[in-house]
């Protein structure tokens, strides 16, 4: 099972993370999340030039079509994730250049596959994440997108027929590992192709305990 670190702001960390085994960086272009990437200053001519043996993931929240294609240039980004209200239309646009992940953020009454069925055409992969409704400070502040911790209900997805690869996200944290191999037994785990992992890993937001990273990855691969 591949594993997708994301929200990641320092280069030292970034440099580390294919030793533990990581296969996705995830960097958030969101400016209102506390996990932006360049909160900490890590620049697009830094992590271009870093030429590692992962994948370099630029996520971002209903951003316009050039910022992404200026975004992906700077950084030297082999995927996009898509985490916003984003149509087929302008996944399309993007993904005539680059791999696109289009992320689903789920509520409880959210009908899984109704919300999926237009996209499949038009994107490489999908996300599934938690979309518990934000608090009153969250809507303020922005800060609902990019690392939320929230946890994500996996048993809506089982016995589910995704027929497209997946991320598996949602508040996953360091003793999930059992627990995601227990769900990578069902059937609807045929087609999930990583794990994504972020705020549930921080010693503070945007700086990862790597030590955690390490042993959990340990677990799930083990």
């Amino acid at each position: 099972m591949k594993v997708k670190v994301c929200g990641i702001t320092q280069l030292a960390q970034l440099n580390t993370l294919p030793e533990l085994g990581v296969n996705y960086a995830g960097f958030i272009f969101y400016a209102p999340s506390p996990r932006f990437v360049e909160r900490f200053g890590l620049s697009g001519p830094v992590v271009k030039k870093a030429k590692l043996p992962l994948y370099k993931v630029g996520v971002f929240v209903d951003a316009s079509y050039e910022q992404v294609m200026r975004r992906i240039d700077e950084y030297g980004l082999d995927m996009v994730q898509l985490h916003g209200h984003e149509t087929p239309y302008e996944c399309q646009k993007i993904a005539a250049h680059i791999d696109v992940i289009k992320a689903f953020r789920f509520s409880e009454n959210d009908h899984v596959q109704w919300t999926i069925k237009d996209y499949y055409a038009d994107t490489d992969a999908f996300l599934f994440d938690t979309g518990v409704p934000a608090t009153k400070k969250e809507r303020q502040d922005k800060t609902v997108y990019g690392g939320t911790g929230r946890k994500f209900n996996w048993n809506r997805l089982k016995g589910l027929e995704i027929r497209k690869p997946f991320f598996l996200s949602g508040g996953i944290e360091p003793t999930d590992a059992p627990t995601v191999k227990e769900f990578m037994k069902d059937s609807v785990a045929a087609d999930m192709m990583a794990v994504d992992i972020n705020s549930r890993f921080e010693t503070s937001p945007g700086v990862k305990d790597m030590e955690e990273v390490a042993a959990f990855i340990k677990e799930l691969k083990g």
